[in-house]
């Protein structure tokens, strides 16, 4: 698998479903069951301005079954805030990345983590090591205590004894497995009464909506407080390009716009990037979806008309759009926008400009935003978990399997209507049965993977009450936290999240 499908098929989930190798089946199989590893030590560190001292706890948790076999062992970091004289009413976290198939790294030595990886900020090349890993004075663990989660086949978790991993791998399996991973860890932990917040990137928001259901849709209720979906996926027909589905070439519009804006491509005179967007949006969700609803019975001035603005505002030329039928896909974008220059654009990150061995594909050869971080971040992982926390297991850490996403199953069908995976209700249901849950979106304005319009669209639909979510943006993109100024602006907005401002 070359580096370009890994980073489709790993980071946002395009497909659930594909034809299983007999290699596949075989490294599948689930593995003997060992004894629990954990590791643990004590550390000190300052962070949000606050000296204080923490247990990292890495290890393993076993899932049984109902026979009470072990079926897996889920792989987690915690952080717990060992200073404070009573800790069972404060504040958990417990976080996770996407894919289906990608371990929580990003997020850990991104965001939330005490140390995080420091790769250039404006959208260059992380090269190879030594990289960077620093103190991260960022982080949320003065006023919460943090879990970092890796589902079945990511980072070192696994399916073991009874199970297997298409045991775990569709998205209500996945949710009641970590759904069981949390409930265990609140036994363990004694934190039943603590606020309990989720927060997930790209795949990971679609889990934690999932999760929504599994904690809260019974009467052993595990109410959660809050969720921080950072660059979300809940509604898969905005992004899936398929005949007859024009809602993925409304939803990417805008992110299009915002790409051409960064690069240069459009009119800045007397405009703002925000005011831009909003005028973007505005003619996205009328002139142009309109345009794209009449089909053939628009009028031959009505579609040039139309594709003259589609022109202005993506920076392509305007036979272009003309011959692309006015329905331009992200893809083709990538390569279009700044092929006459001779670069490709960054899909996670738009911002990041790359060079393929020839120039008149549909496509880019690999997404430069990926190839411009992933070895920082592999090297960041691995390294940290070995020297700062001890942990001694020899086998590989799976940053980006594939192998999840390729097994992936849908939700049961009941008819032709679910085509598409749609977890967003999960998130109106909660609001309705839990006066307390609220939510953070956070969206990068250059992310051509989840378009923060298709987002927008989303939480605007579905029973969400928008009076209970925080939208915010970042100048960057899928992964925000790459871009310095993008990453301190997030940590506050999560702080204030937290504080209920």
């Amino acid at each position: 698998m070359n580096k370009l499908h890994k980073i489709l098929a790993s980071l946002t989930l395009v497909s659930f479903i594909a034809l299983p190798s007999w290699a596949d089946d075989e490294k599948n199989k689930s593995a003997p069951v060992e004894p629990v590893k954990t590791y643990e030590v004590e550390k000190s560190g300052t962070f949000g301005g606050t000296k204080l001292r923490y247990k990292a706890i890495a290890g393993e948790t076993h899932l049984k079954n109902e026979k009470g076999e072990e079926t897996a062992a889920i792989f987690s970091v915690t952080y717990l805030r060992t200073d404070v004289k009573n800790n069972a009413e404060r504040p958990v976290f417990f976080i996770f990345n996407g894919g289906p198939g990608s371990a929580s790294l990003w997020l850990h030595l991104g965001v939330y983590g005490p140390m995080r990886v420091a790769v250039p900020s404006e959208a260059e090349d992380d090269g190879a090591a030594p990289f960077r890993l620093v103190d991260n004075e960022l982080s949320i663990l003065d006023v919460a205590d943090m879990v970092f989660i890796d589902p079945v086949g990511t980072g070192y978790s696994r399916a073991i004894g009874k199970g297997e991993g298409k045991d775990f791998w569709g998205i209500e399996n996945d949710a009641k497995s970590i759904a069981e991973f949390i409930r265990l860890w609140l036994v363990k932990n004694k934190r039943w009464n603590s606020p309990k917040y989720l927060s997930g990137e790209s795949y990971g928001t679609t889990r934690a909506a999932a999760l929504l259901d599994q904690l809260q849709g019974s009467w052993a209720d595990i109410a959660v407080n809050g969720v921080v979906f950072i660059s979300s996926i809940l509604d898969f027909q905005t992004a899936r390009y398929q005949p007859g589905n024009d809602t993925p070439y409304i939803s990417y519009l805008p992110t299009m716009a915002a790409t051409a804006w960064y690069h240069g491509k459009v009119d800045k005179s007397g405009r703002t990037l925000e005011g831009f967007l909003d005028e973007v949006r505005a003619f996205t969700l009328g002139e142009y979806a309109s345009a794209l609803v009449q089909g053939n019975r628009l009028s031959d001035d009505a579609f040039n008309a139309t594709a003259e603005k589609v022109a202005a505002y993506t920076g392509l030329k305007l036979q272009y759009v003309k011959n692309a039928n006015l329905r331009i896909n992200n893809m083709r974008f990538m390569k279009e926008l700044l092929r006459d220059e001779g670069f490709v654009t960054g899909r996670l990150d738009s911002r990041y400009k790359g060079r393929d061995y020839e120039g008149t594909g549909d496509t880019f050869d690999g997404d430069p935003s990926g190839y411009g971080i992933d070895a920082a971040y592999t090297a960041g992982i691995n390294h940290y978990l070995q020297t700062e926390l001890g942990v001694d297991i020899e086998r590989k850490y799976e940053v980006l399997s594939g192998v999840p996403g390729r097994h992936w199953s849908e939700p049961r069908k009941r008819g032709y209507s679910e085509g598409y995976p749609n977890v967003a209700p999960h998130v109106g249901e909660a609001m309705r049965e839990n006066k307390d849950f609220r939510a953070l979106l956070a969206s990068g304005y250059y992310d051509l993977a989840t378009p923060f319009f298709a987002s927008e669209n989303t939480f605007n639909a579905n029973g969400i009450d928008t009076s209970r979510v925080t939208f915010t943006y970042y100048e960057s993109g899928h992964m925000m936290y790459v871009h310095e100024p993008s990453l301190e602006k997030l940590v506050k907005d999560i702080r204030d999240f937290i504080k209920g401002n």
